[in-house]
């Protein structure tokens, strides 16, 4: 049940199952931060077994709002359990070590975000073309199992080093459509979402595909979008 406490999950043996029970501090090596949020941090690190580069999502579950945070890493887990598309980023396996949940998937070299702010300019038409077709496939897979991402923005599309789109990050998704809870991230967000906050109003995977269209804008006009929405 999403409602125990970190104590009182662990000894239920269908969330205890969802981690693997080796010490993550002894399979992998040469982490580094590549990314932070108020969530925790995402690092790259190499597998000890099969020297693979593999990137790694810690979550802390301590402190104020443990129990919610608690919540917020089994769904994220079960997700990401759940999903098998070349679209959908890989998990490899989870992991728990002093109050933190250890996130293992595939290695990707960074987010679309990421690439804006190397290159500094706004992507060509074919560029933007080709990474919103690889999220759309993501998309249908995920729609066609009545979930919803809910987060959907560059930040959240990832490339491989082979140019391969993966979505990530489903700490807000719903794994069941229609939906009626309020999240996401407001400058993507569609309106039925807002709407669900202050009306009690359903939405449906729909809204990945609003979120998807202001990605497009994010990713033609390369500003931030509190510009854009000026424009």
């Amino acid at each position: 049940m999403l409602s125990t406490t970190p104590t009182e999950g662990l000894k239920d043996p269908e969330i205890a199952e969802l981690f693997f029970k080796e010490d993550p501090e002894k399979l992998f090596t040469d982490l580094r931060e590549v990314g932070h949020g108020s969530f925790g941090a995402v690092y790259s690190a190499r597998d000890v077994r099969t020297n693979e580069v593999v990137a790694i999502k810690k979550l802390f579950y301590t402190g104020m709002r443990s129990t919610k945070k608690w919540q917020d890493i089994i769904k994220e887990v079960r997700f990401l359990q759940i999903l098998k598309h070349p679209n959908i980023i890989e998990n490899k396996g989870c992991y728990l070590s002093e109050h933190t949940a250890w996130l293992v998937m595939e290695y990707c070299i960074g987010s679309v975000s990421d690439f804006l702010k190397v290159h500094k300019k706004p992507l060509q038409e074919m560029e933007i073309a080709a990474i919103t077709h690889g999220a759309l496939q993501g998309l249908a897979y995920l729609h066609s199992h009545a979930m919803i991402h809910r987060d959907i923005k560059a930040a959240n599309i990832l490339l491989t080093e082979q140019g391969q789109v993966k979505l990530a990050d489903f700490g807000l998704a719903s794994m069941v459509s229609p939906a009626s809870s309020f999240a996401g991230t407001p400058y993507w967000m569609a309106p039925e979402v807002i709407l669900a906050k202050v009306e009690e109003q359903q939405y449906g995977t729909e809204v990945d595909v609003w979120s998807l269209g202001i990605t497009c804008i994010e990713l033609g006009k390369h500003c931030s979008l509190l510009l854009c929405s000026k424009f």
